[in-house]
């Protein structure tokens, strides 16, 4: 099964009824760090529960505020309140290609991120329940993939989504749209990591 793009097949329901809503801008860092064995990680979040996207595996971001100087900042602020990353110890490499959600209608600027991993994440208790950590092959396993089905508010369902296991959690949605096409490159070492 690819990954490629991780895009939703629409199932038996037809159609869109309704206007569809403006876009939001929001920003999410890609946080990338080589262990001590030299394995290639990516940082990823277990949202909270509750919410649209509750219980979600997302990268660490959020939406675009009036303070935020760029949608950069936005990706920077909201994972260093979100993870306790400090930007300090983050080395933005590349503006990954956008992402829209389908559900809650954000227009996410992903940008990837050579990270130094601190010693322990802080994490925001009231959005973040745990922070994940697999490395690149094993995001790549064709075993950890599949497909599921779901039907999500506002959306003619069900549809079926792509997905890749991580324990009992699975990424997909956005989060596997900005990860599918960037995990075959990072695996290529087309950026010193």
């Amino acid at each position: 099964m690819s990954l490629s793009g991780g895009n939703a097949r629409r199932g038996p329901a037809k159609g869109f009824l309704g206007p569809i809503p403006a876009e939001k801008p929001a920003a999410c860092l890609v946080p990338v760090y080589r262990d001590e064995k030299g394995a290639l990680r990516l940082v990823l979040v277990v949202r909270t529960p509750g919410g649209i996207h509750g219980g979600q595996v997302a990268f660490p971001g959020g939406a675009w505020e009036e303070g935020d100087g760029s949608l950069e900042e936005t990706a920077l602020r909201e994972t260093e309140e979100e993870i306790g990353l400090p930007r300090e110890r983050v080395r933005i490499l590349e503006e990954l290609p956008r992402v829209r959600t389908l559900v809650s209608r954000y227009r996410i600027h992903p940008f990837l991120a050579r990270v130094e991993r601190p010693a322990a994440w802080r994490l925001q208790a009231e959005e973040v329940e745990e922070v994940l950590e697999p490395s690149v092959d094993e995001l790549l396993l064709e075993e950890a993939r599949g497909e599921d089905e779901r039907c999500l508010p506002g959306l003619p369902g069900p549809l079926r989504f792509p997905f890749v296991r991580l324990g009992p959690h699975k990424l997909w949605g956005a989060t596997l749209r900005i990860a599918a096409p960037l995990l075959p490159r990072l695996k290529a070492g087309e950026w010193a990591l």
